[in-house]
């Protein structure tokens, strides 16, 4: 299992664009101009390919995927478009690799670099930002949401991944083992003692109730866990899916809790969650109890983000940004607490 790594060394914009200038040559572009959309987790430019085709390229951050589990993803999402899933498909270099490795004389070490085909679109929203939709608009849309999502995950429960394929798994250790995908979240410096104390008591009930939760080939599986506003598109009415980073093996519920936590505070927020479990039940079945663990998977969103916001300080995120998101965190789990 991998685990997160911050950067070792501090580094810029013009660092990760060089790093994508010289990862352009190997799809046979010179001297191209990459123009820096996202430089937080991973740096994510717009390029044009040959031929003036535009395209997204990522420079991976340091330590999260291994090669293997890096050539997974794109796997995966070259499946997935396949089926008939709006999601960006990879493109490969012009010697047919998948991704590249470079680096420059300010690198510490090798970066990775892939390049994904551009979808026009929208995000659905941004953290932080009521969202500006009328009842009738959202209910729309998250049904759709929940569609794409129950789709994604009937059609990559048929699916056999090739030999190799290598993902983390969101499952019981990926939240509460020793080593958490997104890392630890017990020592938190922004939880004061009695905030501390009832977040403790959470996990002890979440800890219960994830052990004792059903894990089968009906529930559980390839998921995106990642599903915020951002990574969720509309265009012309569509739905499209990106950013397939945190992908995995967990339980589906986890991608409807992720897809709605974000969204609690909204004061539609009833029917924005009932339109997503209508949309995926369009799709696919959800049961009484899958339904029922709901809070326990948003409790579970809640407990990552501690543990990757502790990670990110002062890194990717300002401590203020740090505080605001862990209260927040804190808010849903001791809410999970307190419910029946």
């Amino acid at each position: 299992m991998t685990t997160v790594s911050t950067r070792s060394e501090p580094e810029t914009a013009a660092d990760v664009t060089a790093l994508a200038r010289q990862a352009l040559e190997h799809w046979g572009v010179r001297n191209g101009e990459p123009e820096l959309l996202k430089y937080r987790e991973n740096a994510v430019f717009r390029v044009c390919l040959l031929g003036g085709r535009p395209a997204a390229m990522r420079i991976h951050r340091l330590g999260y995927h291994t090669d293997a589990a890096l050539r997974s993803e794109l796997q995966w999402m070259g499946f997935l478009q396949s089926a008939g899933v709006a999601t960006p498909s990879p493109v490969a270099t012009l010697s047919g690799e998948p991704f590249v490795l470079v680096d420059t004389a300010a690198s510490t070490q090798p970066r990775q670099a892939d390049c994904l085909s551009w979808l026009e679109g929208r995000p659905v929203g941004a953290r932080g930002v009521p969202l500006d939709y009328s009842p009738e608009q959202a209910k729309r849309i998250f049904t759709a949401i929940g569609r794409n999502i129950a789709h994604m995950h009937t059609v990559t429960a048929a699916w056999a991944p090739p030999t190799g394929f290598a993902r983390h798994a969101w499952d019981f250790d990926g939240f509460f083992g020793p080593n958490p995908i997104w890392g630890r979240f017990e020592t938190s410096p922004f939880l004061d003692p009695s905030r501390r104390e009832l977040v403790l008591q959470a996990r002890e009930k979440a800890v219960k109730a994830l052990s004792n939760h059903e894990r089968s080939a009906r529930n559980f599986g390839l998921i995106h866990a990642d599903l915020v506003r951002e990574n969720v598109l509309i265009h012309e009415d569509a739905v499209r899916i990106i950013d397939f980073d945190d992908c995995g093996y967990g339980w589906h519920m986890y991608d409807l809790a992720v897809a709605l936590y974000q969204n609690r505070d909204e004061p539609i927020y009833p029917l924005i969650e009932a339109a997503l479990l209508d949309g995926y039940r369009q799709e696919r079945d959800l049961t009484r109890e899958d339904v029922a663990a709901l809070p326990l998977f948003s409790a579970l969103r809640a407990f990552a983000f501690l543990g990757w916001v502790q990670s990110r300080v002062e890194g990717d995120i300002t401590r203020d940004v740090g505080l605001r998101m862990s209260n927040i965190a804190a808010d849903v789990v001791i809410a999970y607490l307190r419910c029946a």
